[in-house]
């Protein structure tokens, strides 16, 4: 009977050690690289401001690259956003850059140069719409920005795609109905209750440019309804890529004052050409995943990268590298 339960003890733990090395091979299969040496090259990547979370994604991104693709040069570029970003990636000034989805849209529906050779690579986090005034400030609507000095953001930003949108659904025009200023999130802030009455600014939340300043000013949001982001719907084209929500109270907590403002959001992606290396961008794109925590510890809006809403690039087709990776990873 001891000899018996002995062979029964031995087979249970063949299972075991069995069931073991199997987990142990897919572990290794799941975040062992494909190859064994990791492409190498050189990559030019458009970002943003430089007081923006594009720019600071793009840098936090650029260190990751570095750890696990020591032979990849990956040179960033400042941009004044969204527009900009997709222009440059289209006509191959860039290889890849972070776009909200509007503007990717919009350059596609307007037929410009290199539009139906852009490709998606992931899905990153959503842009949330930040109108802000001082605290003492009169505004308290966006029909309250007539006849006022507004920053709408510069010319070639995503900012000022979004923010003529949303004067122009509130029967505003924005080069007649108010003195539009084209201060980004460099300088817009400190412009406040000093001859700048309103600041536009779209952006993963919080954004640090904003929270620095709001930390030290008594600043406030004011609403963008949902009634308003439905007649903007009306406008067409790529207004259908703006959703209605709130930014959470927890944003800029001295600001906000432990309430959630109405606004809208826009999904932004990262994205790249038809012509990129699919092997480079299979690899770049395993490590925007891989990268979430470390990335999301200092940009907090990246925290929300994941692998289940990443393949999502519409308007954009996934780029064949992209399309690599998700294939790999599926459950």
């Amino acid at each position: 009977m001891p000899h018996s339960l002995s062979r029964i003890g031995r087979r249970r733990a063949l299972r075991a050690t069995t069931a073991g090395l199997v987990l142990l091979g897919i572990l290794v299969w799941w975040l062992a690289p494909w190859d064994e040496e990791p492409p190498g090259g050189t990559i030019t990547v458009s970002t943003g401001t430089r007081a923006g979370v594009y720019q600071k994604y793009g840098e936090l991104l650029r260190s990751s690259l570095g750890k696990h693709m020591p032979d990849l040069d990956v040179r960033l570029e400042t941009s004044d956003g969204s527009q900009e970003n997709v222009r440059r990636v289209a006509t191959g000034e860039a290889d890849f850059a972070i776009a909200a989805a509007d503007a990717v849209e919009t350059y596609r529906l307007e037929d410009r140069p290199g539009a139906d050779g852009l490709r998606g690579v992931a899905r990153l986090y959503d842009d949330y719409v930040q109108l802000a005034v001082a605290r003492d400030s009169g505004i308290h609507s966006v029909d309250d920005l007539r006849g006022k000095h507004v920053a709408i953001g510069p010319p070639k930003s995503g900012v000022r795609l979004i923010a003529n949108r949303v004067l122009r659904a509130a029967g505003i025009d924005p080069e007649t109905d108010i003195r539009p200023s084209s201060d980004g999130i460099d300088k817009g802030p400190e412009r406040l209750g000093h001859g700048l009455d309103a600041f536009f600014w779209s952006g993963g939340l919080p954004t640090d440019g904003l929270k620095t300043f709001a930390e030290r000013n008594a600043l406030r949001f004011v609403p963008i309804r949902a009634d308003l982001v439905a007649e903007l719907h009306k406008q067409g084209g790529a207004t259908r890529y703006y959703r209605a929500t709130n930014m959470p109270a927890s944003a800029y907590p001295g600001s906000q004052l432990g309430a959630p403002v109405p606004t809208m959001a826009v999904s932004n992606l990262l994205i790249t050409r038809t012509d990129a290396d699919p092997r480079l961008t299979e690899w770049l794109t395993r490590i925007v995943l891989k990268s979430r925590d470390g990335i999301g510890a200092h940009v907090h809006s990246a925290q929300l990268v994941d692998v289940r809403t990443a393949i999502y690039t519409d308007p954009l087709l996934l780029h064949e590298g992209a399309r690599r990776y998700y294939r790999s990873v599926k459950p």
